[in-house]
């Protein structure tokens, strides 16, 4: 609506204009922050301003219009009379409301975020004024559905909505649709996302001094409002927003090389030795050299040695990787790799404002090693598909109908998981499964342990901080998203300070810290991002620190080769605060109106983010391992495309080397992925 509103306004100051005025109209910025070409104007004989070139003999289908093109004899409606004459005759806007609210209550469609009161209540009620406001907000995401209000679900915004009508800020005549209050959010986060700082801008009724105050006493705990400040009148909190700042939350030992048993410690040594640069790769393991080794001769070795001998062997394959291991089949939230002709492609709802962009949902077969003692043992869905679809990499199965099978391997006729009441199995072989099952839990439980007691060296903080810094500035990120080319000028970002805190936090619930687990913290400033660009720049920076590469991969990645980059659970991911310098030095000064500031509410934020964001990442990384079943993941994907973070670089990708602006072939002379920029670009799964 204000995007129009200014269209509008430059027409109208077009009409008397004459000679004075330009030949060509404002560009205007789209949500990508890509600029549009300029269109031209021609005059007409009155001197006015027309849209498109209405001399012209040509039928060539005009810019913005559709199907067979713009009728050149007809004058456009808004552009043929002033701001004010246009809105006085314009259609009534909220008769076209009441209209689409009718259309949908005959369709079964309508929301039911809302209150509504009958025509008695609303016309007892007293009459009070309604201000644009800028509500100033954090909330963990937890058990919501996302941000952005829904119908069916319940998201932050719905329960916003219904605490501003409880608390008297909405009045009951508006309280049956958000729109009309014009509620507008400034990033919107997807299901489980937490935010220490958002805002959303709408009109509200604050007359009374403790609105606020009133408006928390109806939120749950996970939901606060740090304040509520009068704005102008055209305020839109999304439109008006310069920046973003982010923060990542990584456990410390996601920094730990891969386990020398796995896959890609093996080819990392090979290839080391292959490039004559174990020397070098040693000295850039230094600090971490030995650490798992201790891990296995200390506390794995008193579990090993505690098994029972009849199934002993079978752990220690499953520890090593068996070769007899069945394939696993891992969604690709966690491991994205270039498709391949033929693959189908479909929608993943992601973090961010507009959230249209499509990404692959294609599966990735691993032949993983039943080891995967950082997995608890688990149960596969049927998936409805023959043994062929399992072992076929081709093949493309939706992730929604896919656990992950983590297994170890067991004799034919043990692999009944039925409760002994409901098992076909003898009572000496439901024991021996029993005993197998405890056995893998106690050797995870060693493993999860050890990596709890981790204590990053500040020599790995640094490295980490060195790959960090090199993301600052304007890069051209389209591997760091999905179905973006390097020709793509709507993948280039600017980033403005990407840090690590140099002191981790120490998050648990024990009263010793040697019980807590190390956490970093990463913060990153930017002005827009685009789907998965902050998971999958973390996901870079993890595999290179971790496998001791050279950090100059990540300056290589902004070209046009095609890197296959990982990204990192969506778990530690949350929005710090959005940033409004332009309006604070220009709008907010001029109208004498308060700065938009999350740093007035820095106490209350961080005790905030310690109880409700940070213990809930803990508890959740606790409860399902993300992290350790992202990293086991990529570390026993037996398949190129990471290799990368070893001595070789993108040479060791081979056949999986990417081919630059994806077209044509890569320069190891294999057809690459053509990728086609969806045009949309918007702060994708960072909001």
């Amino acid at each position: 609506m204000e995007h129009s509103t200014t269209t509008l306004g430059d027409a109208g100051k077009a009409v008397d204009g004459g000679d004075k005025m330009s030949n060509t109209r404002a560009e205007h910025a789209d949500e990508q922050g890509a600029d549009h070409d300029a269109e031209t104007h021609q005059k007409s004989d009155d001197g006015r301003k027309r849209k498109g070139n209405f001399s012209a003999p040509s039928g060539r289908q005009q810019h913005g219009s559709r199907g067979g093109g713009r009728n050149d004899d007809k004058r456009h409606k808004k552009g043929n009379m002033g701001r004010g004459d246009y809105f006085r005759d314009g259609p009534d806007k909220r008769q076209k409301t009441h209209d689409s609210r009718q259309k949908h209550d005959a369709a079964g469609t309508s929301s039911t975020y809302g209150i509504a009161y009958s025509k008695d209540e609303i016309d007892a009620e007293e009459r009070r004024p309604k201000r644009k406001v800028a509500v100033l907000i954090g909330y963990s995401g937890t058990g919501y559905k996302g941000m952005q209000i829904t119908p069916t679900e319940r998201t932050i915004e719905g329960d916003l909505f219904q605490a501003f009508i409880k608390a008297g800020a909405i009045s009951k005549a508006n309280a049956d649709d958000p729109k009309k209050a014009g509620l507008v959010r400034c990033a919107r986060t997807d299901k489980g996302v937490h935010a220490a700082g958002n805002m959303i801008s709408l009109k509200l009724i604050v007359e009374d001094d403790d609105i606020v105050e009133k408006i928390n006493a109806e939120l749950s705990g996970q939901i606060r409002i740090w304040g509520i400040e009068r704005t102008i009148g055209s305020f839109s909190c999304y439109q008006a927003c310069d920046s973003r700042w982010y923060e990542y939350l990584i456990p410390s030992h996601a920094f730990l090389p891969p386990h020398p048993s796995s896959w890609l410690a093996k080819k990392m040594e090979e290839t080391a030795d292959e490039a004559k640069d174990r020397k070098g790769y040693e000295e850039r393991q230094a600090e971490v050299m030995g650490f798992w080794e201790e891990v296995d001769q200390g506390e794995v070795k008193r579990v090993l040695d505690g098994i029972d001998e009849d199934i002993r062997w079978e752990v220690v394959k499953a520890l090593q990787g068996g070769a007899e291991a069945a394939a696993k089949v891992v969604p690709v939230d966690h491991v994205d790799v270039p498709a391949t002709a033929g693959e189908s492609v479909g929608d993943e709802h992601e973090v961010g404002e507009g959230g249209g962009e499509k990404t692959e949902e294609a599966m990735v077969i691993i032949g993983q090693p039943p080891s995967s003692i950082d997995e608890p043992t688990h149960a596969i869905r049927d998936l409805a598909s023959d043994a062929a679809s399992l072992t076929d990499p081709a093949t493309t199965i939706p992730s929604q109908d896919l656990d992950i099978a983590i297994t170890l391997p067991q004799p034919e006729g043990l692999s009944d998981s039925r409760p002994p009441h409901h098992s076909n199995l003898s009572a000496a072989e439901l024991d021996r499964l029993t005993r197998l099952r405890a056995a893998t839990k106690d050797l995870r439980q060693a493993y999860l342990t050890a990596k709890r007691r981790y204590r990053i060296p500040t020599e790995r903080i640094a490295q980490i901080q060195i790959a960090l810094g090199k993301f600052v500035g304007t890069k051209n990120f389209h591997n760091y998203t999905v179905s973006k080319t390097h020709r793509d000028p709507s993948a280039k970002r600017h980033i403005k300070s990407f840090v690590v805190d140099e002191k981790p936090i120490l998050i648990g619930e024990g009263l010793d810290d040697a019980d807590k687990s190390e956490w970093l913290s990463l913060k990153i400033h930017g002005q827009s991002f685009m789907m998965h660009q902050i998971r999958k720049m973390v996901g870079m920076v993890a595999l290179l620190v971790r496998s001791g590469a050279d950090l100059s991969t990540i300056s290589s990645s902004f070209g046009p080769e095609k890197f296959s980059i990982p990204k990192v659970p969506g778990l530690g991911l949350l929005l710090e605060r959005p940033v409004f310098d332009s309006y604070n030095e220009h709008q907010a000064t001029k109208f004498e109106k308060e700065k938009l500031d999350f740093g007035k509410f820095e106490k209350e934020i961080a005790a905030f983010k310690e109880k409700e964001i940070y213990q809930r990442i803990f508890r959740e990384e606790e409860e399902r391992n993300e992290f350790g079943r992202f990293f086991n993941h990529v570390d026993n994907f037996k398949e190129s495309h990471f290799l990368y973070v070893t001595s070789k670089g993108l040479e060791a990708c081979g056949a999986n080397a990417g081919g630059g602006d994806g077209k044509g072939k890569g320069k190891n002379g294999v057809k690459a992925v053509n990728y086609e920029s969806d045009g949309e670009g918007q702060d994708g799964d960072e909001g």
